[in-house]
């Protein structure tokens, strides 16, 4: 056919595709509807047509939060088909103000369809006017971990599945323990990685003493040796030590070669983590108090650490640390999620750990016990991969019922000899 055949064809074409597509109406009338529906049945494949057992339509009714000991904030997010959607949504200290700000975003989400999750994170996020802070982000993370949990319900299939896939079998898992017997408790329980805090004998000053020197490295070797050569046993300097400071206790570690040194500074001087990870061939880690994408790039960008520990329910949740790790896999970075929180925050970040390629290890503090109506389990320092729908994990309200409310609250520190205010 000649050129004006073949457009007279393609007109005809797309004009019957167009009003079979669209129930008759023309796409400006389509883009005029409020409220599209997330997916026509008839426009999809019949392998994909899960949806219909939710009718096609699926709208939220309530969001619903609840404090639970010993400092978390769990969410449910119901819907009018019954499925209801699981996040964690905590500012750690925080807690109420973290969740006025989830019933301040409720409004927005009431008879909306959940499974637009991209859209109603740009939605809560760039309405907000005054973007980004951990008290924006941490709300918005818990939405998002509930929202991704109600679409793979919907589809019957598990979060990781609609990022692409699984590329592990299963999760490597670490665990906290600060004392030589603590390890060995926990080792013989499984666990092949560990995170300790530096052993020292009071809040460190901007510079210190050969002696408190020697006492945090002998207690990290004392820690090594519990946990022999073929475990890793990471360190976490909680941001609380100087620049001065730090690189002199990186240095008096490194026969210890720990896993990765987490925030020997403040996170937020980029650029001296960038001169300190420049100085020693330890691989420094930073992350739980960084927010969204745009704060992982300066960090990339200056090379500041190699480890990033997005927190699942800080960064943005499972939509935004996503992101973060694709960002983290074209710099060379690895990502060890960030998560001193419950079973929800651990079920998201097994959720991206199943699904990223550039994954390191995952944090966790609670397997569920007492919790969940089936706790995650330990083998040979690894979790299965979940097979569940959605996060795949269920909360059993009855165990929970004594541990319901808390009055968490950060730690105070001072100096011991002049009480000026230290950081914990």
């Amino acid at each position: 056919m000649d050129g004006q055949e073949r457009r007279d064809f393609l007109k005809a074409f797309f004009g019957t595709l167009g009003a079979g597509a669209l129930g008759g109406c023309s796409l400006g009338e389509a883009a005029k509807k409020e409220d599209v529906p997330y997916a026509q049945p008839s426009l999809m494949p019949s392998e994909f047509r899960k949806l219909d057992r939710v009718g096609g339509e699926l709208r939220i009714t309530k969001v619903e939060t609840f404090l639970v000991k010993p400092r978390w904030l769990f969410l449910k997010i119901h819907t009018d088909a019954g499925i209801v959607g699981l996040g964690e949504p905590i500012t750690e200290g925080r807690h109420l103000t973290c969740r006025a700000a989830v019933e301040e975003i409720a409004p927005y989400l009431i008879g909306k369809d959940p499974r637009r999750v991209v859209h109603h994170w740009q939605a809560i996020y760039r309405h907000a006017f005054y973007r980004g802070g951990p008290i924006l982000t941490s709300a918005l993370s818990g939405i998002d971990q509930a929202l991704w949990d109600i679409k793979g319900k919907a589809l019957g299939v598990p979060v990781y599945e609609l990022l692409g896939g699984p590329t592990r079998d299963r999760i490597r898992v670490y665990a906290h323990a600060g004392k030589p017997e603590l390890l060995k408790e926990k080792k013989a329980l499984g666990f092949t990685a560990f995170k300790c805090n530096p052993t020292k004998p009071r809040p460190a000053r901007f510079i210190e003493s050969p002696g408190f020197v020697s006492k945090v490295a002998e207690a990290f070797a004392r820690l090594r040796e519990a946990a022999g050569p073929d475990c890793d046993l990471a360190i976490d300097f909680h941001g609380a030590i100087s620049a001065a400071l730090a690189k002199v206790l990186i240095k008096a570690i490194e026969p210890s070669l720990p896993m990765f040194v987490e925030e020997p500074i403040n996170c937020q001087e980029t650029d001296v983590m960038a001169e300190i990870a420049r100085s020693t061939h330890l691989p420094i880690a930073t992350g739980e108090r960084i927010f969204t994408k745009w704060g992982f790039r300066e960090i990339l960008e200056k090379k500041a650490a190699v480890v990033l520990q997005p927190d699942l329910c800080h960064a943005g949740g499972i939509t935004e640390v996503r992101l973060i790790a694709g960002m983290a896999e074209a710099f060379y970075a690895t990502i060890a999620p960030h998560n001193p929180l419950g079973p929800i925050s651990l079920a998201s970040g097994v959720q991206i750990a199943a699904s990223i390629p550039n994954f390191l290890c995952q944090e966790q503090v609670s397997l569920g016990e007492g919790y969940l109506k089936t706790p995650f389990t330990l083998s040979q320092g690894y979790l299965d991969l979940p097979t569940g729908p959605g996060l795949g994990v269920e909360l059993d309200d009855s165990k929970m019922a004594d541990k319901l409310d808390h009055e968490w609250k950060n730690r105070e520190e001072y100096d011991a000899d002049d009480h000026s205010v230290m950081v914990w």
